[in-house]
């Protein structure tokens, strides 16, 4: 898919952490969490906090997609490999995790631009401050909300249990 604002979330292409490309339609029904990730960032720790999220509400139609980033102060330089080790290893991730992907930029990822055109941020910025943004979409791949890094999964829980409901 072109690199282009316009379109369905659904629809986008993405590819997994072991390289197996796929569609996001195939979550189409179910709330998703995309979250720019990084390994050695201060927000790391929310890791558990997303784990956690996605295992409590998995049944109900709940989805974590992390999407690991280098962008912003060099904090995911791995390879896709040494990503998914740590982040089984020490958070016990089950979630899916992709493909080390830029956020910003003439290079960002088709999704990051499509997410960033349908909620800014604070300001109405459209570019990704750091690591550990998240935006929660409805189940009709609507983009609802746009939570910064400093929001942890436990603050996003009611948002997403109105979603689920």
């Amino acid at each position: 898919m072109a690199n282009s604002a316009v379109g369905d979330v659904l629809e986008i292409e993405a590819t997994l952490w072991d390289g197996q490309a796929i569609r996001l339609d195939q979550y189409r029904g179910k709330v998703l969490l995309i979250v720019n990730v990084a390994s050695q960032c201060g927000f790391t720790p929310q890791y558990a906090g997303l784990e956690a999220l996605y295992r409590k509400y998995q049944d109900r139609g709940f989805v974590v997609l992390g999407f690991p980033c280098n962008q912003f102060g060099r904090q995911e330089p791995g390879t896709e490999r040494d990503i998914h080790e740590f982040c089984t290893e020490n958070y016990s991730v089950t979630f899916p995790l992709f493909a080390k992907v830029d956020v910003n930029g003439p290079g960002a990822h088709p999704l990051f631009s499509l997410l960033k055109s349908q909620k800014s941020g604070l300001l109405g910025t459209g570019a990704i401050k750091w690591n550990f943004t998240k935006f929660l979409i409805d189940r009709t791949g609507q983009v609802v909300f746009r939570f910064g890094p400093r929001s942890t999964p436990d603050a996003i829980e009611p948002h997403v249990v109105r979603l689920l409901t």
